[in-house]
């Protein structure tokens, strides 16, 4: 273990940076004095041991622990983000770690599988040691937010509150998407996960981040377009794990070691969920799902001690300070101190300080459109109503979206959908809101829009999308893309890909896989697409259909064969049905103004 020496603030640079920054000082009349320790040896109960940084003020006596845990290097989170400096000024004693078998941590890495009891292991360390109150909370966004509900699901005693942002609730939005494997893992583990683990192996490729970065520019394509998934041959010794998954279909039991829906009551921690609506697409339905099961759990309660904050953001910490995400500008109210969020929370429910916390309204979410903010004690929020916009024929190409039922025998709507040919984003990067109205020209897209809105229209909550179709193929996937059309013509998405599609075979939820009957008419539920956005009078409400989003998530090859194991493609014709028998149908969580 190395000790570092103390770094000390001037009472009046302290209290400048406290101005600055937001700080509650509490009473402090002093120096600012915070004691830094490294490497600091954290045994598990396998006798692995993992190694965590420390910062803490200095001086007797003991404080409350804030545990983050990473995979990402410990060294560089206080880099990025000032919440540890804040923390420990604020009074905390910050526990970093590095998870199992990443950087300084021995073991090994088996992604999210061991931060369960390795997550209780550290927190129940943390409330031991002689500097510690015994009260722990918890923060962390994405990976170092799961690892906190993973490691609350385990029951640690001294888990007093906790903030994961941007996380999941279920494996199966998660590693997979409706039944569809996200393509984002191999970038994942490319870029991140991949240079740790040649050096401590002494693999050959790049070895450092930025060498990481530059070849995968170079070799996206290569290493995206690659069939089947399982013949990625650079990963192999890298990640074993990930062709583990692979060989896990969604609905496989053997996922219940990281489902967390159904196990809220487990956790008597006090937890503030956080999202974004252009967050990665696992992260809105996380957050408010499990907002959702946590109050359902504690039902009874006065205090369920349960908030749910989403803003227009996309993925990452950084970005909760932005204005803008993609070609959407939503003003300077919609930034928040992401720091001072998480401290409050832990101020409250960690420290007991009664600062008002808990007399705020639970549900605070951000209205794009409109670029403002709606609170309420509930979610869903109370008077939503339910919208439905069917789908059927228009005069040209794209077809209508009307709040009529059907009430013709029609022919279906089709095109054909070639998966050496898919439908490509063409923005890569994706985060945000883009312009996509190049998308309703190609022949394998499907458009139905609104007449121009006569007005204002709030849509905040869960949309369902319940589409009828068939397919002369024994498998494929329903892509069902909600944008917000103004009237100059730019059609922006209003979520990330990813709850926006259903695997055909995988229609039942929770069953066995199920392949189609070519020619046999099936309805496909999609009941996670989720924003919060204000269509604009004289705006269009437009739905798009296809059957791939290809490179974010991986293809349907239309043999009912999966793409982990086979690389045969054939053309699939799918035809949409919009008649009085099978009434394809958008539903809108909508808000009175």
């Amino acid at each position: 273990m190395k000790k570092v020496a103390l770094i000390i603030f001037s009472l009046p640079v302290a209290l400048a940076l406290a101005h600055i920054c937001g700080v509650m000082w509490f009473g402090l009349d002093s120096p600012v004095e915070i004691v830094k320790e490294d490497n600091v040896a954290v045994p598990m109960r396998d006798g692995v041991v993992l190694r965590a940084d420390i910062w803490r003020p200095a001086g007797a006596g003991t404080f409350p622990v804030l545990v983050y845990r990473t995979p990402y290097d410990k060294r560089r989170a206080p880099e990025s983000y000032a919440t540890y400096r804040k923390a420990a000024e604020r009074g905390y004693a910050v526990v970093m770690q590095d998870v199992r078998g990443r950087y300084a941590s021995a073991g090994e890495f088996l992604p999210y599988q061991q931060d369960g009891k390795d997550g209780y292991d550290t927190i129940e360390w943390a409330a031991k040691q002689p500097w510690s109150s015994g009260a722990v909370g918890t923060f962390g966004l994405s990976y170092p937010g799961a690892v906190q509900w993973l490691a609350a699901m385990e029951r640690p005693p001294h888990l007093k509150a906790m903030v994961p942002a941007m996380t999941f609730s279920t494996p199966r939005n998660f590693f997979y998407s409706g039944g569809v494997f996200d393509g984002s893992w191999a970038g994942w583990i490319w870029n991140n996960i991949a240079p740790d683990v040649r050096v401590k192996k002494n693999l050959p490729g790049p070895k450092t981040g930025e060498e990481a970065r530059a070849a995968w520019e170079k070799d996206r394509s290569k290493l995206q377009g690659r069939l089947p998934l399982a013949a990625l041959g650079e990963l192999r010794e890298i990640a074993p794990w990930y062709f583990d998954w692979m060989r896990h279909e969604p609905t496989d039991a053997w996922w219940e070691w990281c489902e967390l829906r159904g196990k809220y009551d487990r956790t008597d921690a006090a937890v503030l969920n956080l999202s974004g609506w252009y967050d990665e697409a696992y992260g809105p339905e996380g957050a408010t799902t499990n907002y959702s099961g946590v109050v359902a759990a504690r039902k009874g309660q006065t205090d369920k001690r349960a908030h749910l904050l989403i803003g227009p953001w996309v993925h990452g910490v950084g970005a909760t300070k932005e204005t803008k995400a993609g070609v959407r500008d939503f003003g300077p109210g919609s930034a928040i101190d992401y720091d001072e969020i998480v401290l409050r929370w832990m101020d409250r429910y960690v420290k007991g300080i009664a600062n008002g916390v808990d007399k705020e309204k639970s549900v605070r979410v951000f209205v794009m459109g409109s670029n403002t903010w709606r609170e309420a004690d509930a979610w869903p929020i109370p008077g939503t109503q339910q919208m439905p916009l069917y789908l059927a024929a228009g005069a040209g190409k794209a077809g209508d979206l009307r709040q009529s039922a059907p009430t013709k025998d029609v022919a279906p709507s089709s095109f054909i959908s070639d998966p050496a040919k898919p439908v490509t984003d063409p923005y890569p990067a994706y985060s945000g809101g883009h312009d996509y109205s190049e998308m309703a020209k190609r022949s394998d897209v499907l458009v139905f829009e609104t007449a121009p809105l006569e007005q204002d229209t709030e849509v905040v909550g869960n949309i369902t999308a319940e589409i009828y179709i068939s397919c002369d193929a024994p498998d494929t996937d329903l892509w069902v893309k909600l944008l917000d059309v103004s009237p100059d013509g730019q059609a922006v998405n209003l979520m990330s890909p990813g709850l926006d599609v259903l695997r055909a075979s995988y229609r039942n939820p929770g069953g066995k896989r199920e392949l189609l009957e070519p020619g046999r008419v099936y309805k496909l539920e999609l009941k996670n697409l989720i924003t919060g956005n204000l269509f604009r009078k004289g705006h269009r409400i437009r739905a798009q259909i296809s059957a791939a989003f290809f490179p974010h998530f991986s293809r349907n090859l239309h043999t009912g064969k999966l793409e982990m194991e086979s690389a045969e493609m054939h053309k699939a014709t799918i035809r949409i049905h919009h008649d009085r028998k099978n009434a394809s149908r958008i539903v809108l969580p909508v808000i009175g103004r």
